[in-house]
């Protein structure tokens, strides 16, 4: 199983930074691209660099309604071969009848599965309801050796988010990668082998210092790998 970032407020040499996010999942079976940034010229300028095609994309979900996450959607889904979209019950339905005329759109409500070994967390939080992903690490011979939790913005809070996470699919969580906002109960994060606060992260400096063995920095064009993919 794979991760990349695409959309970044920081990036790798050669690929280009904007306020926003956006990673591409990939395991042995599924293609999933986790928000779309804001700027879709960045995002399909990154997609390029990274090597992505975008036919072999079947799913976009988008975590929240936020411009910053769901802005790239008009520059990629014509280019797409068969696009869906998954997103929250909660956006709007203007937004929904838009995207409507567009591609085939997916609501989710309640945690659930998406694909083999992906689920959501479903709608969290009040003011600002969001999902988060939930990705199965393959470890062989159909076993799972632990979870991946991204994140897009944590508008929620940490505590419902990483509960949630923990009470679906198989094993334990062993990495976070995402936005965490202006997270405050980073006593959360200390179960994690794996710390990759993107995008909204406010205190990082502050992770970084008190989780530094598992802090990982985050850029477009970053590569994060777990377990085989067959």
């Amino acid at each position: 199983m794979k991760i990349t970032i695409l959309y970044d407020n920081n990036c790798l040499p050669g690929f280009k930074a904007s306020w926003g996010f956006s990673c591409l999942v990939e395991t042995d079976k599924n293609t999933i691209l986790f928000d779309t940034g804001w700027d879709g010229n960045i995002l399909l300028h990154n997609l390029e660099l990274a090597n992505v095609q975008l036919e072999k994309i079947d799913l976009i979900v988008l975590s929240h309604a936020h411009w910053d996450h769901i802005g790239g959607l008009n520059h990629i889904l014509p280019l797409m071969r068969k696009p869906k979209v998954l997103l929250l019950k909660s956006f709007s339905e203007n937004l929904k009848r838009e995207l409507r005329t567009k591609t085939k759109v997916l609501e989710v409500e309640d945690p659930q599965i998406i694909v083999e070994g992906v689920w959501t967390t479903g709608e969290l939080g009040t003011q600002m309801k969001e999902q988060s992903l939930v990705v199965e690490i393959p470890e062989g011979e159909g076993k799972v050796s632990g979870k991946v939790l991204l994140t897009g913005c944590a508008h929620p809070d940490l505590k419902s988010i990483i509960k949630t996470a923990r009470n679906v699919g198989e094993g334990d969580l062993k990495a976070l990668i995402g936005g965490l906002h202006d997270s405050r109960e980073l006593e959360m994060l200390e179960e994690f082998e794996l710390l990759v606060p993107c995008h909204c992260t406010q205190r990082k400096d502050e992770i970084r210092s008190r989780y530094s063995d598992s802090y990982e920095e985050c850029a477009a064009g970053d590569v994060f790998k777990f377990g085989e993919i067959e």
